[in-house]
């Protein structure tokens, strides 16, 4: 009997698969367009007046200059000189890459104590609707969460949906650095969550922290939940191109060309957030030693040669994910290419045991979990490939290191 998998047939009826879940969900969900807001955002408004701002007499630099020069301005302030200007612009000083870690987390405290008021003030707002103050109220609530002394955070804007990024553990004195890039649906308001806590960006990285450090206990790590792009909402023909994935994969290689000190990082992208990556790893600085994807829809190429990186890449996905549904193509611009787990693709392919669908990677007692710390530390021999192979492992480095 003749097979499909080596025929013409089989691309055709992908292709044409594919095209039906288009047509499906230009169906039910509408061509999103993808608005500019109108208007000048918080962050914005920040920028321009740090643009016309001076520091005792001395004219600011430009907020768009390179991390390397803003952080010698940095340092040649004195303490109490670079508090002033994160109080002054807080929103251009907390998102600003260059400025000293410590101070960027003082900035966003401040930045996110005059949201909340706004928030709090929108609470009573009688022009809005019911629902309007209700949501007013999640996000003060969100704010107030995120003020916790416990809580560095590195990045925040609160426009639209919101976009924030959070560090767990010592990102100036890490040996090594991981970064949780996460998919759909991500910002202020699903940064955390109670329920399914290791689905959201928060309990992504609290748990990848304290699996790390498990299996790595003399190695200092740092895990950054990067929700700082701006994630398609929902499943519609947002999520089939990538056209955020775009934006975000720029806003992600300035961050990892800012981040201190010349450790190796790791990035560790789920679903969307695998777009992301792959985008982002055709000039993501030297030190990112490893990309890992999981429940990935694809990275934008046919193979793992065509991400143009030395970095290592890693694939997983468990068995009971609903992504292995969803056509590894790109047609016209619409879905992301091959399966990062196919043979073919030529990443390491890694055990997801116990991951249980789509949003299980992160949750402790999982390989996917164990894999991804044993990564994040350096470990590489220490990690399970799918299937038991051995495949995975072969020509990793012996020793913990980059």
């Amino acid at each position: 009997m003749t097979s499909f998998d080596t025929s013409p047939h089989l691309n055709v009826w992908r292709t044409l698969l594919a095209l039906a879940v288009v047509f499906v969900m230009l169906a039910t969900t509408g061509w999103t367009a993808l608005r500019n807001q109108r208007g000048t955002t918080a962050l914005e408004a920040s920028v321009a007046a740090w643009q016309h701002g001076r520091i005792d007499g001395r004219r600011l630099p430009d907020a768009a200059s390179a991390p390397a020069r803003l952080a010698r301005f940095f340092a040649s302030l004195g303490e109490g000189q670079r508090l002033a200007l994160a109080h002054r612009f807080p929103l251009a000083v907390g998102n600003m890459n260059g400025a000293p870690v410590q101070l960027r987390y003082r900035a966003n405290r401040f930045a996110l104590e005059a949201a909340r008021a706004g928030e709090r003030e929108r609470t009573h707002d009688r022009r809005l609707t019911p629902a309007g103050q209700r949501e007013a109220r999640r996000r003060a609530d969100r704010y107030t969460a995120l003020l916790s002394p416990s809580r560095n955070v590195l990045a925040f804007d609160p426009a639209g949906a919101g976009k924030v990024a959070e560090v767990f553990g010592d990102l100036d004195r890490a040996d090594r650095v991981s970064v949780v890039v996460p998919g759909v649906d991500t910002g202020l308001l699903t940064f955390q969550r109670t329920h399914r806590a290791h689905s959201a960006p928060v309990g992504m990285a609290r748990s990848l922290y304290a699996a790390e450090r498990t299996a790595g206990p003399a190695t200092r790590t740092a895990v950054i939940a990067w929700a700082d792009y701006v994630s398609p909402a929902g499943l519609g023909i947002e999520a089939a191109t990538a056209t955020r994935a775009e934006r975000g994969a720029l806003r992600l290689n300035a961050l990892l060309r800012a981040l201190p000190g010349t450790g190796p990082v790791a990035l560790f992208c789920h679903s969307y957030g695998s777009v992301v990556c792959g985008l982002a790893a055709r000039t993501a600085p030297s030190r990112v030693t490893d990309i890992a994807v999981a429940g990935s829809p694809g990275m934008r190429a046919d193979n793992a040669a065509r991400l143009r990186t030395a970095a290592r890449v890693w694939a997983m996905r468990d068995a009971d994910d609903w992504i292995e549904d969803v056509p590894n193509l790109e047609v016209g611009g619409l879905g992301h290419g091959a399966d990062p787990v196919s043979p073919a693709f030529g990443a390491r392919v890694l055990s997801a045991r116990d991951a249980r669908g789509h949003a299980g990677y992160f949750v402790p007692g999982t390989d996917s979990l164990r894999n991804f710390a044993a990564i994040g530390v350096g470990a590489y021999r220490s990690v399970d490939c799918a299937r038991r192979s051995g495949i995975c492992r072969e020509g990793l480095p012996v020793a913990t290191g980059s």
